[in-house]
């Protein structure tokens, strides 16, 4: 099955070169473009695309803003959005993971990198850059004021493995990272990720990540 992905940047010359280069492979087509916030939600909403492409700073509505909008929408549960930036930065890792992004990518990573996290993104199980888990971690750890009193609610339904993992998870530790930790199977490590997010109503690894600070599994 094709994933149809919309690119967003105000940068034209950057939006040719990412439609040159997923349009080369045979699983991916090009849908659609836009140059600001405000036209990457219109974009989504006509189009529907599977995955789309999101800039942080553009003119007008940028991008974690639009995230925000399209992410909220319940007619687009479907979408997922990648945002893909020079601005790897604590603020707009945290932002971006509340605003509902499904993956975070600094626009220095090689073209392979870039088309497997839109195949990541597109499958549901969405990523963080290692640099952007970082990013994560350190907001939360570095704080000035103590988190909330730990609210595990949202955690109570999980077996003792899938609590294990989902730790992991928010560490930055990826699947076949965590089978080799755990010596087990990366089959079986996708299955225990995928029970954790349906049981903790996640719509993606990202908000998992973002579940484990909240709730207090992970604590500054």
């Amino acid at each position: 099955m094709t994933v149809t992905v919309l690119l967003v940047d105000d940068q034209a010359l950057l939006r040719a070169t990412f439609r040159m280069l997923i349009d080369s492979t045979g699983d991916f087509t090009v849908v659609g473009e836009a140059a600001d916030g405000a036209r990457a939600v219109e974009q989504t909403r006509a189009l529907r695309p599977d995955v789309v492409l999101m800039d942080i700073r553009m003119p007008g509505t940028d991008g974690l803003a639009a995230t925000e909008t399209i992410c909220a929408d319940p007619d687009l549960t479907g979408t997922r959005v990648l945002i893909l930036t020079t601005f790897e930065t604590d603020e707009y890792v945290a932002r971006a993971l509340r605003a509902g992004a499904s993956g975070f990518l600094g626009k220095d990573a090689d073209p392979d990198t870039l088309l497997d996290a839109i195949r990541t993104v597109a499958a549901g199980d969405a990523l963080l850059s290692p640099a952007a888990t970082r990013s994560l971690i350190a907001t939360f750890l570095e704080a000035p004021q103590p988190p909330a009193a730990p609210d595990r609610s949202t955690l109570a339904d999980l077996t003792p493995r899938e609590r294990e993992i989902t730790l992991l998870v928010a560490h930055g530790l990826s699947n076949h990272e965590i089978a080799e930790r755990l010596t087990v199977s990366y089959p079986t490590v996708r299955t225990h990720v995928q029970r954790a997010l349906a049981k903790t109503d996640s719509r993606d690894r990202a908000q998992l990540v973002a579940l484990a600070f909240r709730t207090g599994l992970i604590r500054p």
